[in-house]
């Protein structure tokens, strides 16, 4: 005998385990388990790895006839299942472990509310009965034997389908190909919210089998017959019981074959003569008139019953749907005031993740096609992202103050940088010309000298000057007004960087491409030869940097998972540091492309460019612990993207360029 096995499961939730397991070949016996219980994830692991083990060794290996075999296997299984819920690694277990053997027999026991059904002669009868959970151990305590015939269908589930499916529902699914069967438990159970694991085994003759051929021969009578009632008679315990069927006799069968067929034929004799009169009546010059009207009247009934049927169908999503946004509007509102529980409690990160996930609760009812709950879900937003910037400290600067217009000068103008200078004067460049800015008072542009492209500059304290890098491998510095493009020992040139800055008498290039920060010592006219400065540090994806002493590098860590993220690494005499900003609110950092820090003793500037922020957080120290502090956020339509920034030397007043204005923001005043 051949037997065809189909296996599946719906959708379980966290911390409940559904295994559905069939072994052995389709020839040969076939073991199978269904479990369903809640637990631990390892402990629910655990267990299934000793039901396949038992169930391989003791009744695939095993010796004896199927039914010791199987009593041998529960007996272990037992002892597990014991052991397993004294240790509380799983509860609630529902189960049910079977033998199909090769010749046609199957035994199978079953733990609470597990079941097994048989679908036999366009019959469904259940095959087992319920222990209702708490009369009776977690145990299998009976086998249930009885034998296969070819055509027979068994449904085995891990929880009672008659609650979901009715036993008619049943024999209707099990018409359909094999592959749909458990397809379409499955969504039935999922529809109503059940779960469960399901098998789906079908038994078939195999040619030449003699003693299918006997069966066969012995049952061709009732296969001549029309539908045949079945019933199994119950299933005891391990003495075994056979499945019966209780059948018409001739007599009666005869009678009703005969009164069915009757009524068919009267029934199909009316209906045809029905049709043929409607017929005629559409070509009676007399009588299609009303065929006319009795043809229209009938599509109007049926388009009123489909608009019905569709009407009622969306009114009844509509009400799901109604249903499912009133929970998550709940769900918002409190974990509104979750959020101001904990950070009234001092744990801000924990309450920035709640609001977080409020956030998206919000957007979701935003999003939803109904458009039910928009204007309530529209003030919730507006309440997290008040409660946020509250929580975080979040200053908008409406409107920022202009301390310069450099369109005034030159319309188009599209600035690259700045540098502020110790008489309080700023000097702003784009890809050639640099501007002076001298009490909000913007002077004209001067060319730097040059035909290359400016890429970055900096201002060099202990040598009075302004170095700038460029595009033709170059650096030139302007010293008393003069631009002198200066030499480096180095017979290579000058490495090209995204960043360099100057501290001592030692001008320091930052280069990603060679993960290597190099430090160049300036002499009287020219630069030595370039010196390592990175020992051990990762410059992967490094931007910029900013050095007091320690260097301070910030780098692009960015993940498909997490975009925009960046981090900061310090060096300290080319070694890597310890260094943390605790308390940064959950992506506060994402796509700054600039750090600055005005003296050793200072505050963190970090510039987002593309929000038109600044985040502030305090400096190291000795112990490599940074503190979150603020952001200022530039609140206006008019401000550009950002381009740099620079913090005078007592962090009292902070200055913004966008590619034509220059901002001036009083710290100590907000």
């Amino acid at each position: 005998m051949k037997l065809t096995v189909t296996t599946g499961q719906t959708k379980s939730p966290h911390g409940t385990m559904l295994v559905p397991v069939v072994l052995g070949t389709e020839k040969s016996d076939r073991a199978f388990f269904l479990i369903q219980c809640e637990g631990k994830a390892e402990g629910a692991d655990n267990l299934k790895e000793e039901f396949l083990t038992v169930l391989k060794h003791v009744i695939l290996e095993g010796e004896g006839n199927g039914y010791e075999r199987l009593e041998s296997a529960l007996k272990e299984l037992n002892g597990l299942l014991k052991g397993f819920t004294l240790s509380e690694a799983v509860s609630d277990v529902h189960a049910l472990v079977g033998l199909v053997e090769s010749e046609g027999t199957l035994h199978l026991s079953n733990i609470g509310r597990a079941e097994a059904y048989i679908i036999r002669d366009g019959t469904a009868t259940q095959v087992t009965e319920f222990s209702p959970r708490g009369k009776a151990p977690v145990a299998f305590m009976q086998i249930l034997s009885g034998p296969v015939r070819g055509r027979d269908q068994f449904i085995f589930a891990s929880q009672r389908l008659l609650r979901t499916i009715t036993p008619a529902q049943l024999v209707k699914m099990t018409q359909h190909e094999s592959e749909t069967v458990v397809q379409s438990i499955v969504s039935a159970l999922a529809a109503e919210k059940e779960i469960a694991c399901v098998a789906h085994i079908i038994a078939t003759e195999e040619e030449g089998d003699p003693k299918a051929a006997q069966d066969n021969k012995r049952r061709a009578p009732e296969r001549l017959r029309s539908r045949k009632k079945m019933s199994l008679s119950p299933m005891l315990s391990s003495v075994g019981a056979l499945f019966g069927k209780m059948e018409w006799s001739p007599a009666l069968e005869k009678m009703r074959i005969k009164g069915v067929t009757k009524r068919a034929k009267d029934l199909s004799h009316a209906m045809g003569e029905s049709t043929r009169s409607f017929v005629r009546d559409l070509y009676d010059p007399d009588r299609k008139r009303r065929a006319h009207l009795l043809l229209l009247a009938g599509s109007a009934a049926l388009f009123l019953v489909v608009w019905m049927v569709i009407q009622l169908s969306v009114v009844s999503q509509k009400s799901q749907t109604r249903g499912e946004l009133t929970l998550l509007m709940k769900q918002i509102s409190a974990d509104l005031v979750t959020a101001e529980n904990r950070q009234l409690a001092g744990d801000t990160e924990s309450a920035n993740a709640v609001l977080q996930r409020a956030e998206e609760r919000g957007k979701q009812v935003m999003a939803n096609e109904s458009g039910l709950f928009r204007s309530e879900a529209l003030d919730l937003l507006e309440r997290i992202k008040s409660k946020r910037e509250e929580m975080n400290r979040v200053i908008r600067i409406v409107p920022p103050r202009v301390m310069a217009n450099l369109s005034a000068k030159k319309p188009d103008i599209v600035a690259q940088g700045f540098i502020g200078l110790p008489s309080g004067e700023f000097l702003v460049y784009d890809r050639q010309n640099l501007y002076r800015i001298s009490l909000n008072t913007v002077e004209d542009g001067d060319k730097l000298g040059t035909e290359e492209l400016i890429l970055k500059g900096t201002w060099f304290p202990r040598f009075q000057s302004k170095v700038f890098m460029t595009t033709g491998n170059s650096v030139i510095e302007i010293i008393n007004g003069q631009a002198q493009t200066m030499k480096t020992e180095d017979p290579a040139g000058w490495v090209t960087g995204s960043s360099i800055s100057t501290y001592l008498r030692y001008l320091y290039v930052l280069s990603p491409e060679r993960k290597q920060i190099y430090k160049y010592e300036r002499l009287s006219d020219k630069y030595g030869p370039p010196a390592e400065y990175n020992v051990n540090g990762d410059l992967t994806g490094a931007i910029d940097m900013a050095i007091v002493g320690p260097v301070y590098v910030l780098r692009d860590v960015s993940t498909p998972e997490k975009p925009g993220e960046r981090d900061v690494q310090k060096l300290l005499r080319g070694e890597k540091q310890s260094f943390n900003i605790r308390n940064l609110p959950p992506g506060a950092l994402n796509g700054v492309t600039k750090i600055f820090k005005s003296s050793a003793s200072g505050n963190f500037y970090f510039l987002d460019p593309d929000n038109k922020r600044i985040v502030v957080t305090t400096g190291d120290g000795d112990l490599g612990d940074s503190l979150y502090l603020k952001q200022y956020i530039l609140d206006s339509d008019q401000v550009g993207k950002l381009k740099d920034l620079y913090v005078d030397s007592d962090d009292s007043r902070l200055y913004v360029l966008d590619e034509k204005k220059l901002y001036a923001i009083d710290l100590q005043a907000k």
